[in-house]
């Protein structure tokens, strides 16, 4: 007695369900696929930090531009994350540009916190993974065998300075930012009718720039801290009373920046001193505020 076993083909159509799940699981199993060769392909193509041209400011790159933030689209709204498909306005483009050279490690050297940030901000990974060494600025620091050792005071001094100049004009184009926020979300509750993707792009949009002004607020407060740590530790291994004084000043200005950035990019009189009133010089003496010579 011959026991013939059932085909494949049989059985399929005997559970025509059967077939449906499978098909899906195989879509599904290919789509993962496919996502993780892309994620690899970015994540060898980022070992290079993002290139930057002068004054730290980055250069167009079709990688970190267009095939990075792509594959990253996809692994943002996998996880879960808020992602907008709008197009970015002319100041949301300058404010990421402008807040790059914040967010990006202090040290141009540190190669791997700077891949590592890079796929943060094309959020390949998630912002979780933004944990960063205070400590590895000094080392670089200190690893640069200078001539004298009061330069490496003067680089500190340098790079808080440049950073305190770098916070106005960011702060500029994030508080047009958020003023474009508040009309989006005015103009889409003037809507009667709206749909499920503007409404979910609006607000997905407005969460983006939050996150990325709280990302330099935050990356602003790690650079502090490295550079203040890295002040603490040249004060010891190579004492400069005038240099120590002059690297202070710069850390205490970049700190006022940094509290201008946290509170909104809005300045304030600390002190609620009125401000002086200049004269009118119409009804005066032209030009010299002094009464005119008696002979």
């Amino acid at each position: 007695m011959t026991i013939r076993r059932p085909t494949v083909r049989a059985v399929m159509a005997e559970k025509p369900g059967l077939a449906t799940h499978q098909s899906a699981a195989r879509k599904a199993l290919a789509r993962k696929v496919l996502l993780a060769s892309a994620c690899l392909c970015a994540v060898a193509l980022a070992a290079c930090q993002r290139p930057t041209g002068d004054f730290g400011r980055p250069t167009p790159s079709v990688i970190h531009d267009t095939l990075m933030p792509q594959v990253g689209s996809e692994l943002a709204v996998a996880r879960g994350e808020p992602m907008s498909r709008f197009n970015l306005t002319d100041d949301e483009r300058e404010m990421r540009d402008r807040g790059w050279t914040l967010i990006r490690p202090p040290a141009t050297e540190d190669w791997i916190e700077g891949t590592r940030t890079e796929l943060i901000r094309t959020r390949i990974l998630p912002e979780t993974a933004n944990k960063l060494d205070p400590d590895r600025y000094y080392s670089y620091l200190r690893s640069d065998k200078y001539r004298s050792s009061e330069v490496r005071y003067d680089k500190v001094a340098a790079d808080a300075l440049s950073d305190a100049e770098l916070v106005p004009p960011f702060c500029e184009v994030a508080t047009r930012v958020m003023a474009a926020d508040e009309e989006r979300l005015r103009a889409l509750g003037r809507r009667d009718i709206s749909t499920k993707e503007e409404l979910a792009g609006a607000q997905a949009r407005v969460w983006e720039n939050r996150r990325y002004l709280d990302w330099a607020s935050q990356a602003l407060r790690y650079r502090l801290v490295s550079y203040r740590n890295a002040i603490d530790a040249l004060e010891i291994e190579t004492p400069s009373h005038n240099k120590v004084w002059d690297a202070n000043v710069a850390w205490k200005k970049l700190a006022a920046e940094v509290v201008l950035l946290e509170k909104g990019c809005e300045a304030i009189n600390r002190y609620g001193q009125e401000e002086e009133t200049r004269r009118s010089r119409i009804y005066s003496n032209w030009g010299t505020e002094r009464p005119a010579p008696v002979k």
